[in-house]
C-alpha cells in the first residue's frame, strides 16, 4: 500500500476541482499532534492563484469530505499554520496493511546496478564498504518490488597494474597463489615502476602483449583475477552481499568495443582532435574561464581511457541489456566524470533519452580525528580485518550480558550483531555525507543502531513465546483501538512508502530511520498497552500488532542485508 501516493491522488483531484495547480506534497507528520500525514502543497497552489492559503486549505478539506473514497482512508483532517492540512488515517483503512507484504511495482523496469567494483590483485579495504553495502541494499529493495535487476561488478581488471605485476614476477622469479603475496609483489613492482625507466617501458610492453591476446600473459592475468575474486567472494558471502561471480563485468570485457566507441563518436560529429588526443567538447562543461573541459576518449599514443570504457559500458547496459535505469554507486569524487559520460552518451545516442543514467555518490568513512579511516600506522584498513574486529567486539558485549552462553551461540550472535552493526552504522547515514566510524556508538543497544532494532525483534519473539501462541495462527490484520495501537499500526502501514523512496532515490537511510521509528513506537505501545494480562479480544489484537511489528522489522533489516535472531 503506497499511502502517500493514494492521499496525493485525492488531494490533487480536489485541487483540480478548485482550478488550482500544484502537487499535494504529502509527507509523514513530524509530530503526533499533526496527525499521521501532512499535505504541504496548498500554500504553493494558493500563491499561484493569488488566494489566501488557509481559505484554500479549508476549501480543499470541504471537497475531500464530500469524497467517500477519501473519507474511508482518512478519519480526521484539519488546517494547521499558514495552510498545512493534517491528516489522520482511519484504523479500518490501516488494518489490511499489517502483514508487512512488499507491494510489487505496477511498472516493473530493467535496472542495471553498478556497485562494489574492487581493484584486483589487492585485498578489499574499507574504501570498498560503502559502495558494496549501499548498492546491495538498493538492489534488494528493487528486486523485492518486482523489478528486473542486473548486477554489474565493474572490477578493475585491465591496465598498467597488471603489466607491472607480470614484469615483476618475470624478473624476480617470485610467484604465489595467495592474494596477500600478490599485493606485496604489486607494491614492490610499483616502487620499481616509479624509479626504473627500463622496468616502466617493459611493463607497458607487457600491457600491450596482454591486450593483444598473448596466451602466456592472458593465462597469468586470468589467474590473478581468479585469486582476487575468490577473496572478494569470501567477503561478499561473509557480509551477505548478493553479488556472485556471474555479476563480474570488468573493464576488460569492453576491450573489443573501444574502437567502435571512437567510430560512433566520429560518425555523430562529436569527435575533435586536441594535441593529438581524440576528445569530445560539450558546451555544458565550461570552466570558470569559459573554456570547455574536454572528455578525452583516446590518448595521443592511441591508448584508451576510463571514459572510453565507461561509454562502452553505457552502450552495453542500455542497448544489449535493455536497461530502463542504470545506477552507479561510485564515490562523490567521480561526479564530474559521470556527468560528462552521461552527457556524451546521450549526445552520441549510446543511451536513449528515455534511459535514466544515475550517479548515486557517497561520502567518506572518517575516523574520530575527522580524517579518512585508517590504521594507527596510517595504512588503509583491510575489510576482512574490520569485520574480524566487529565480531570480536560483539562477542565481548554478548559475553558480558550472558556469561553462560554456549560457544556456538556466541559465535552466531557475534556475527549477526557485529556485522549488522557495521553495515547499519553506514546505511543509517545519508550516503552523500561523510560519517565518523565509532565502535561504541554502532554497537550500542540504545538509539538508532542495528543492535537496538535486533533487540526489539527478539523481544517481540520472546513476548510471543510467553503468550504461547503460534504466530501463523494470528490474524493478518486487526483494527487498532487505543492511540498507541493506532500509531503503531499507521507506522507499519507506511512500510511500502519508505521502500518506494529508497527505490526512487537510492538512500537506504530512509529505511533505517523508518525501522528506528517503528521500534520506538513499539516500545511506547509495549509500555502503555498491557498485552499478556489483557482481556481476550484485546490480547489477540495486541499480539497481532506485536507480531506484525516483528515481521516488518525482520523484512526491513533483511532488505538492509542484516540478520535477526530470536534470542539476544
Amino acid at each position: 500500500m503506497h499511502i502517500k501516493a493514494l492521499l496525493s491522488h485525492h488531494i490533487e483531484s480536489a485541487f483540480a476541482e478548485l482550478n488550482l495547480q500544484g502537487a499535494a506534497m504529502v509527507q509523514a507528520a513530524s509530530r503526533a499532534e499533526f496527525g499521521d500525514y501532512q499535505a504541504n502543497g496548498v500554500m504553493a497552489a494558493a500563491k499561484r492563484a493569488g488566494l489566501n492559503p488557509r481559505e484554500v486549505a479549508t476549501a480543499v478539506i470541504s471537497r475531500l469530505q464530500s469524497n467517500s473514497a477519501f473519507t474511508e482512508i482518512v478519519g480526521a483532517m484539519d488546517v494547521a499554520g499558514p495552510g498545512f492540512i493534517n491528516l489522520t488515517l482511519s484504523p479500518h483503512f490501516v488494518a489490511p496493511a499489517l502483514n508487512a507484504s512488499i507491494q510489487t511495482s505496477t511498472e516493473p523496469k530493467v535496472v542495471v546496478v553498478d556497485y562494489s567494483a574492487p581493484n584486483l590483485a589487492k585485498e578489499m579495504h574499507v574504501g570498498h564498504l560503502r559502495t558494496t553495502i549501499i548498492g546491495d541494499c538498493v538492489v534488494r529493495v528493487l528486486e523485492a518490488q518486482g523489478h528486473t535487476v542486473i548486477r554489474q561488478n565493474h572490477v578493475g581488471d585491465w591496465g598498467t597494474q597488471f603489466g607491472m605485476l607480470l614484469t615483476y614476477l618475470a624478473d624476480s622469479g617470485n610467484d604465489s597463489d595467495e592474494l596477500a603475496d600478490l599485493e606485496n609483489f604489486y607494491r614492490a613492482a610499483k616502487q620499481r615502476f616509479d624509479a626504473d625507466n627500463d622496468f616502466q617501458e617493459r611493463s607497458r610492453q607487457a600491457v600491450v602483449a596482454l591486450q593483444s591476446g598473448d596466451s602466456g600473459a592472458l593465462a597469468q592475468w586470468q589467474r590473478f583475477i581468479d585469486i582476487s575474486m575468490s577473496h572478494c567472494q569470501h567477503i561478499y558471502d561473509r557480509l551477505g552481499i548478493t553479488l556472485s561471480a556471474d555479476d563480474i563485468m570488468g573493464e576488460s570485457a569492453y576491450n573489443e568495443d573501444l574502437a567502435g566507441v571512437i567510430t560512433s563518436l566520429a560518425e555523430a560529429g562529436l569527435l575533435q582532435e586536441s594535441e593529438g588526443a581524440a576528445c569530445v567538447f560539450l558546451d555544458q562543461f565550461k570552466n570558470k574561464d569559459g573554456d570547455i573541459q574536454p572528455v578525452i576518449v583516446r590518448k595521443s599514443d592511441g591508448g584508451y581511457l576510463y571514459a572510453t570504457t565507461d561509454l562502452a559500458a553505457v552502450t552495453h547496459r542500455t542497448q544489449r541489456l535493455g536497461a530502463d535505469r542504470v545506477l552507479y554507486f561510485v564515490d562523490a569524487r567521480q561526479s564530474l566524470h559521470f556527468k560528462q559520460i552521461f552527457a556524451v552518451a546521450k549526445a552520441a545516442g549510446f543511451a536513449s533519452e528515455q534511459s535514466s543514467l544515475e550517479h548515486l555518490p557517497f561520502g567518506t568513512m572518517l575516523g574520530k580525528d575527522g580524517k579518512p579511516f585508517k590504521t594507527r600506522q596510517g595504512g588503509i584498513i583491510k575489510l576482512a580485518e574490520l569485520l574480524d574486529e566487529a565480531e570480536r567486539r560483539a562477542a565481548e558485549l554478548v559475553r558480558e550480558k550472558n556469561p553462560d552462553i554456549s560457544p556456538d551461540q556466541l559465535q552466531n550472535l557475534a556475527k549477526v550483531i557485529g556485522l549488522g552493526a557495521v553495515k547499519y552504522a553506514d546505511l543509517s547515514k545519508n550516503r552523500t555525507s561523510d560519517y565518523v566510524f565509532d565502535w561504541d556508538q554502532m554497537l550500542s543497544f540504545d538509539g538508532n543502531t542495528s543492535p537496538y532494532l535486533q533487540y526489539a525483534y527478539s523481544r517481540i519473539q520472546s513476548l510471543l513465546t510467553k503468550a504461547r501462541v503460534d504466530p501463523r495462527e494470528l490474524p493478518q490484520q486487526t483494527v487498532a483501538v487505543d492511540e498507541p495501537e493506532r500509531r503503531l499500526a499507521v507506522c507499519i502501514a507506511g512500510f511500502n512508502d519508505v521502500l518506494q523512496q529508497v527505490a526512487d532515490e537510492g538512500f537506504p537511510h530512509y529505511l533505517c530511520a523508518y525501522l528506528y521509528e517503528l521500534a520506538t513506537r513499539f516500545t511506547t505501545f509495549y509500555e502503555q498497552c498491557p498485552i499478556l494480562n489483557s482481556e481476550a479480544d484485546q490480547r489477540l489484537r495486541r499480539l497481532t500488532l506485536a507480531h506484525s511489528t516483528g515481521t516488518t522489522l525482520a523484512a526491513g533489516l533483511n532488505l538492509l542485508g542484516i540478520g535477526v535472531v530470536d534470542h539476544m
